[in-house]
């Protein structure tokens, strides 16, 4: 309706809804009841469409005029305008539908039904096409072939290797643990609720190295045992019970380390808890294939024989781990026996360069949580409040436009016709003011350009956008944004003046990007305030609100049923007579008299800018300025700890009021970090319980535990030697890491004891077992790394995020493999002293060397 037609009919909005209401309505009058039969009386005056509806009467003068409402109004049927929603897919309008997968379907088989389908419609022909906007599956299963595809080739380097360095029977057997494991594990994972996915299928591929472990060791001794002339039967009881109680501590503690994944809180546990499962399952039935199955087929094989000629190939590994055992480690054994200190400050040197000086230097970075790459880049733009749809969709398609542009530049780089970028889904709402581009791209395997480096040349190009309070081009990102601070306080003022000097300094700062804030400037509001003149003509405030919300908002006059929709009839005044404040000034109200009289009479109208949201946090009012990492190379620990120490003590200096919080990333390590602190302590514990059973010594067991600070050198010079930053995902590494390196030093502490007890003086128990213990040790390091090395040395987009855990793995047990060999036998004959002095304590007499040590004790107590 137009406000001039109103005013010369002497209407109001509301008039002609009660009209409207009153007139298009289907009603019952009662019954006639006759004599034979009964009558209901019923009116029917409802009108379904637009035709129809012109000829409701509005007005009705004495003189005879007749006003209709198809002389005041004009009629249509349209969507309703609440919802400023609109969808775009590569520039034509489009709608979008989310199709998810519950927790108990493959999100493989979902995705191929829903492709089946969209093939199905698409091949009907008609005007409306389906498209695919986002695909989680294509990345899952790009990852998954990856790590099917490293695994695969980790696998045959672990069967290699154990080929190489074993007897080929030998080696064949002992691979048999990776089949047999990998079945066993297969039957409960299912019921355990365990899906193949990305990290459960590292874990299997972290697994392979370590499952041969416990077969080398025993293959490794039974064969032994048949060399000194013991029969097959002889030498496979006794070669695999002697090292069964330290095979069974040493999976029985990497089981234990793996399990305190389970423990670790956040998002971080969510990723983890899978792989955790894999390899405890895997590992034990490793444990029984190697303790039941693995002797049995030894000892019936043709690898124990006695005229057995080694080939070619074999004679030369042979001397080469011969000559690595002769030349290389027996001069740095003999030599650490001799000068225990020496060899140990060596080695604490070595650690206090490459742990803390690395790290402590910067040139080896640390982070929260490794950069994810995605296939997907979102641009996100949020407008000042009440910025109109037409304005924000001029910006978006801006931006669009740019981003083709940066298409055609990076596809015209490629020897191929793939397009860097496929497909941009662009979107309005769920305000009119905000606005996101979801940019699709060339899959990540064949993309070869990061995600980082597009976005950085669509902001570079997109420059500033007038009126945008926030922008920002971003990967999703599980953990959140890596850095986020949440001012808190309730001085408003002082709140948002803390805001803006913050959000100034992080945007200074050249290793972040995309500074927002969610302090959302609320929309423009016009406050209608009534003067007492409104009062002395009959105005209320209710009165005259009502009369200009009917008109502007629109007034509901009543709802209609037609077919399956349900339509509701508005009252409101035509968009034209509603679009700037001159026409809110010039607004005409109806007094109780019936006159028309101009609002600015009898109200003062005033414009002014309302509130959008309130966020509170911990009781107080909170405004959260968050940033992205300027590229995948930049540390978040390091930027956060810049801005706690360089940027906010000066802030909050000059506003005393305000708190900050650490939010995003930091509250997601700060989770995870607090549950591995709780947790490591009893998983410690546990551990060392383990391995005081097995060897009755709990200076032993300390000793396999003065082992594990020295492992986290190998971490470091990986991380360094590799580019690559320490993160969680290092630190879940070296979790694992120290349950394979107890496995290795028990293997050596098992060693020794078995030679005290056959009568070798200390020293000679130390040596021997540094010698015999030297093949399967390398050979179960290099197994593991083997079983490792595709994946760390892959250069795939798609790998990258699980990297570090591998190189904390790898690295750090190609460096305990020399630690155990050389600073394990410096413990050893240091804590030699201290047993002889508790059986001192206990007896009162001073024993031998020998007799001082556990294995003799257990052995003499036999006999007594």
């Amino acid at each position: 309706m137009r406000q001039a037609k109103l005013n010369e009919l002497n209407l109001s909005v509301t008039e002609v809804a009660q009209a409207v209401g009153n007139a298009n309505l289907e009603t019952t009058g009662g019954r006639l009841k006759l004599a034979d039969e009964e009558m209901i009386i019923r009116g029917r005056f409802r009108k379904y469409d637009v035709e129809s509806m012109r000829d409701i009467i509005i007005r009705a003068n004495r003189d005879g005029r007749i006003v209709r409402l198809g002389d005041v109004a004009q009629i249509e049927q349209r969507w309703a305008e609440n919802d400023p929603s609109r969808n775009w897919f590569n520039g034509e309008p489009a709608a979008v539908i989310t199709v998810n997968n519950l927790t108990s379907e493959s999100i493989l088989d979902i995705t191929a039904y829903v492709r089946e389908y969209i093939k199905q419609y698409n091949d009907k022909g008609s005007a409306t096409r389906i498209e695919v906007i986002r695909d989680s599956s294509t990345v899952l299963n790009q990852r998954i072939d990856l790590l099917v595809n490293n695994g695969i080739i980790g696998f045959f380097l672990v069967i290699l290797f154990l080929a190489l360095f074993l007897n080929i029977r030998l080696a064949f057997w002992v691979a048999l643990a990776i089949p047999v494991s990998f079945m066993g594990m297969f039957l409960f994972a299912g019921s355990l609720g365990v899906t193949i996915n990305v990290i459960s299928l590292f874990g299997m591929i972290l697994v392979i190295g370590i499952l041969v472990d416990d077969g080398i060791v025993i293959a490794e001794n039974i064969y032994q045992h048949y060399e000194r002339g013991e029969s097959r039967m002889e030498a496979t009881i006794n070669g695999t019970l002697e090292v069964l109680p330290a095979v069974f501590a040493a999976i029985i503690t990497t089981v234990v380390a793996f399990s305190s994944f389970y423990y670790i809180e956040g998002q971080l546990g969510d990723f983890f808890g899978d792989m955790a499962t894999v390899i405890i399952l895997t590992l034990v039935f490793s444990l029984v294939e190697g303790a039941l199955i693995l002797p049995a087929h030894i000892g019936h094989s043709k690898a124990l024989r006695r005229n057995f000629e080694p080939n070619a190939i074999e004679r030369l590994m042979r001397k080469i781990m011969n000559g690595m055992r002769d030349k290389i480690y027996a001069p740095v054994l003999r030599f650490s026996l001799k000068q225990p200190w020496v060899m140990f400050c060596i080695i604490v040197a070595v650690f206090l360069v490459s742990v803390p000086g690395l790290i402590g230097s910067g040139l080896v970075k640390t982070t929260f949580f490794p950069f994810i790459e995605g296939d997907n880049l979102s641009i996100n733009l949020t407008m000042q409040s009440g910025t109109r749809e037409q304005i924000t969709k001029s910006e978006l398609d801006r931006i669009e436009a740019i981003v083709w542009q940066v298409n055609e530049e990076l596809s015209s780089e490629r020897d191929d016709s793939l397009q860097v970028i496929q497909a941009v889904d662009k979107r309005i709402g769920p305000s009119m003011f905000n606005g996101l581009l979801n940019v699709q791209l060339l899959d990540g395997e064949r993309r070869n350009v990061q995600s980082t480096d597009i976005s950085g040349m669509i902001r570079e190009r997109v420059g500033t956008v007038f009126g945008a309070e926030n922008l920002s081009f971003a990967a999703f990102s599980p953990f959140g944004r890596p850095v986020s601070v949440s001012l808190l306080g309730n001085n408003l003022r002082e709140l948002e003046a803390a805001t803006q000097e913050l959000k100034a300094a992080m945007l200074q700062r050249e290793d972040l990007k995309d500074v927002i804030d969610n302090n959302q400037k609320g929309m423009q509001e016009v406050s209608i305030q009534l003067k007492p003149r409104a009062f002395q003509l009959g105005f209320t405030h209710q009165s005259v609100m009502g009369q200009i919300r009917q008109s502007f908002f629109g007034a509901e006059a009543q709802r209609l049923q037609k077919g399956r929709d349900e339509v509701r009839v508005w009252v409101r005044l035509d968009e034209r007579d509603r679009q700037s404040l001159g026409d809110l000034q010039a607004f005409r109200v109806l007094s109780i008299a019936g006159n028309s009289i101009p609002l600015t009479e009898i109200a003062e109208v005033e414009v002014g800018r309302g509130i959008s949201a309130i966020n509170r946090l911990y009781g107080q009012r909170e405004v959260q300025v968050s940033a992205d990492l300027a590229g995948p190379e930049v540390s978040a620990s390091d930027a956060n700890a810049a801005i706690k120490a360089d940027v906010l003590p000066a802030i909050l200096q000059r506003y005393p009021s305000i708190t900050p919080s650490y939010e995003g990333q930091n509250r997601e390590v700060i989770k995870s970090q607090e549950s591995i602190q709780r947790v490591m302590p009893l998983i410690f514990a546990l551990m060392l319980f383990i391995i005081i059973l097995a060897f009755r010594s709990p200076l032993q067991g300390l000793a396999v535990f003065g082992l594990i600070p020295f492992g986290f050198i190998g971490v470091s010079l990986g991380h360094w030697i590799l580019g690559a930053q320490i993160s969680l995902f290092s630190i879940l590494g070296m979790i694992a890491l120290i349950g394979i390196l107890v496995n290795d030093a028990l293997v050596f502490v098992a060693a020794f004891n078995v030679n005290l007890k056959n009568g070798m003086h200390v020293k000679k128990a130390i040596w021997e077992a540094g010698m015999s213990r030297f093949r399967p040790i390398v050979l179960t390091s290099i197994t593991t790394v083997a079983g490792l090395a595709p994946l760390m040395l892959n250069k795939s987009f798609q790998a990258q995020f699980l990297i570090p855990m591998a190189i904390a793995v790898a690295f750090g047990l190609l460096f305990v493999t020399v630690i155990i060999l050389v600073l394990l036998p410096i413990y050893l004959q240091w804590i030699n002293p201290l047993h002889r002095s508790w059986v001192w304590i206990k007896r009162g007499d001073w024993p031998s060397m020998e007799a001082g040590e556990p294995a003799n004790r257990e052995e003499q107590s036999f006999e007594e």
